[in-house]
């Protein structure tokens, strides 16, 4: 039988090396890349009839006095962040005009304009809604299982698993904000706000087993129970995430630009939901029951004296 218990240890080391660079990036300036949503300011996608440089994109914008960051979205198209630009105003149809004079006509696909006061209300309840969902799991859990000793023990080990997921995608999207230039904006709330969910459910599943096998096999170590309610599990979790996972993947690499971002937090956030309901959730509730962390305390606090002797 499969000892993934007894191996929790390194299961729980393999969710720290992969966090740990994330969370480094997250803390060091500037953290994750905001998007217009968040900062406020415009966000214009142009289809050109021919291939411009971005570059020269960039010069024609700030000959009008606007700083820009332009990326190409498309063989003809660019993607342009600038401070704010207001629907039907002079201003942007006279940046429309210098830009069709300097590189033809153009297609309009795409144009997003928030202000920075609403996009610093949109930042703040992002994180209250993230917050609220959290407490709102860890209660909800804590009168599922009220008739299990040491309920609360679940919910808290749900949240812990929560949190590995939370933290493992904005880790992710910090450096990927780095390295691609990829923003974060409200989709991406949405996104983590249900990958927190899926977590959350698979995180039950397994936790709904184990107050079963409680029952079934009454007197075994509680370790045990958990690796068999573990292994019961395991095949449900796998079978249902994969078929996901299949669908997010081809949204990733088949889907529009717009998609592209929330599918890629869908895809890592539910893979690392699996695995942290499988090899961390559960092993957590064993560590909790056996003490072990207070052992490890004790056990660095005696060192020093030890060694002295």
């Amino acid at each position: 039988m499969l000892d993934i218990v007894g191996r929790r240890y390194w299961y729980f080391l393999l969710s720290a090396l992969i966090i740990f660079p994330g969370l480094v990036s997250l803390v060091v300036p500037p953290g994750l890349k905001l998007g217009v949503d968040f900062t406020g300011g415009t966000l214009w996608e142009l289809q050109f009839e021919h291939t411009v440089a971005p570059a020269q994109v960039r010069e024609a914008l700030s000959e009008a006095g606007y700083d820009a960051i332009v990326q190409t979205s498309g063989e003809t198209s660019v993607l342009i962040r600038t401070k704010e630009i207001k629907a039907d105003s002079p201003e942007k149809a006279r940046v429309a005009d210098a830009l069709k004079a300097l590189f033809g006509n153009f297609v309009e696909l795409r144009y997003e304009s928030v202000g920075p006061v609403v996009g610093g209300e949109v930042r703040d309840r992002a994180v209250v809604a993230v917050a609220l969902a959290s407490l709102g799991i860890l209660l909800y859990i804590w009168y599922a299982f009220r008739r299990i000793p040491k309920s609360f023990r679940y919910g808290v080990c749900a949240i812990i698993a929560l949190l590995h997921d939370a933290f493992l995608v904005l880790g992710v999207f910090s450096i990927l904000g780095r390295v691609a230039g990829i923003e974060v904006d409200s989709m991406f709330v949405t996104a983590l706000l249900t990958v927190i969910g899926f977590s959350v459910h698979d995180t039950i599943v397994v936790f709904d087993r184990i107050r079963e096998n409680m029952v079934r096999h009454a007197g075994e170590r509680f370790e045990v129970v958990v690796n068999h309610s573990i292994l019961q599990t395991i095949g449900r979790s796998l079978s249902t995430t994969l078929t996901v996972l299949f669908t997010l993947s081809a949204l990733v690499l088949f889907g529009g630009t717009t998609t592209r971002t929330f599918a890629l937090t869908l895809l890592i956030g539910i893979a690392s939901g699996t695995y942290s309901s499988i090899f961390n959730a559960s092993p957590l509730l064993v560590v909790w029951e056996n003490g072990e962390v207070g052992k490890l305390l004790r056990r660095l606090r005696g060192a020093p004296a030890t060694a002295s002797a």
